[in-house]
């Protein structure tokens, strides 16, 4: 972490609506240049956060700094230092590429020649350089995140947020736009953004699973992959893995199992231990030819773990 003021500081931030918690008392902070990432699923938490963070939404309690600024105190100086995407595509489908980009730019209170120039940038970034006068409508999924990632920065902010900006865009066009967000990082662009996509977490300086409204965990992915499990992953592959899995829940030898596509993925103490257990308790249940491979943890794995913990006996890690 940097030795600078966090450009993000979020001190007990708590939302709730009539009897339901949203956001449970959350803290963290965010350096300058740091892309921090939210990963959590749908109703966890996420987008209710950073509208808060954006002033777009009033705390129950809590306090929230973003670039020096007291959100609650100066609302109006905090819009001058950032820049929100939101997951609901928001710009025009009636306007062209460059009306959309000349009405945020005045919304932002950009004019003449400083309008133009970051207009200029803006279609440089996004890729439509050659198209400014095509229709928005018109735009395949991909081009039009990567304009309104455009329109966010028109105004240069300090600190951006993008709450799920990937969601139902291609492999690809994810890929791009990373490409665009760590491009702004390493100019010294602070980030938040939000995700339920586990692969586009590993594109984060560190990572916020979050669940219930509460931060489950918190660090770099490596680190998320190397200590949050307290123990050694295996992969089992057999038959029938649902018949598999409860015929291992109350295996000595397995803290915790779940299905993983056409597999099961097993936390042991100790996999060499483990394996031979594993498999003569499946031949057992009639469960046969299984094949136990000690394996690295990703962060699904890390997610399901945490998740289910945080849910207690009853959870599904869902």
């Amino acid at each position: 972490m940097s030795e600078q003021p966090p450009m993000i500081r979020v001190e007990g931030l708590r939302k709730q609506f009539g009897d339901f918690l949203a956001v449970a008392g959350i803290s963290f902070e965010v350096a300058q240049g740091e892309i921090l990432g939210f990963l959590g699923p749908n109703g966890a938490g996420k987008s209710t956060t950073i509208r808060m963070l954006c002033g777009l939404l009033k705390p129950t309690a809590g306090r929230i700094h973003i670039d020096g600024v007291d959100v609650a105190a100066d609302p109006d100086a905090l819009r001058k230092r950032i820049g929100y995407m939101s997951q609901k595509f928001s710009l025009y489908q009636d306007l062209t590429v460059r009306e959309n980009l000349r009405f945020y730019g005045g919304v932002y209170g950009l004019r003449g020649a400083a309008l133009e120039s970051r207009i200029g940038y803006a279609l440089e970034m996004s890729g439509l350089t050659a198209h400014p006068e095509t229709l928005v409508s018109a735009l395949a999924g991909g081009w039009k995140q990567r304009l309104a990632l455009g329109c966010a920065i028109l105004h240069r902010p300090r600190i951006l947020f993008l709450d799920e900006p990937t969601s139902g865009v291609d492999p690809l066009s994810r890929r791009r736009f990373w490409d665009l967000i760590h491009d702004l990082s390493t100019e010294g662009v602070t980030i938040l953004v939000s995700t339920h996509h586990m692969d586009e977490a590993q594109y984060c300086n560190r990572i916020a699973l979050i669940d219930r409204g509460s931060i489950v965990a918190l660090d770099t992915p490596g680190q998320l992959k190397r200590r949050s499990l307290g123990g050694e992953l295996v992969r089992i592959e057999c038959a029938s893995p649902d018949r598999a899995m409860q015929a291992l829940a109350a295996l000595a030898q397995v803290r915790d199992v779940a299905v993983f596509g056409n597999s099961l993925h097993a936390l042991v103490d100790n996999a060499a231990d483990a394996a031979a257990a594993i498999v003569e308790r499946l031949r057992t249940r009639g469960i046969a030819a299984a094949r136990v491979t000690q394996i690295d943890a990703t962060l699904e794995d890390v997610f399901v773990r945490l998740v289910s913990a945080n849910h207690g006996p009853a959870g599904t890690g869902a």
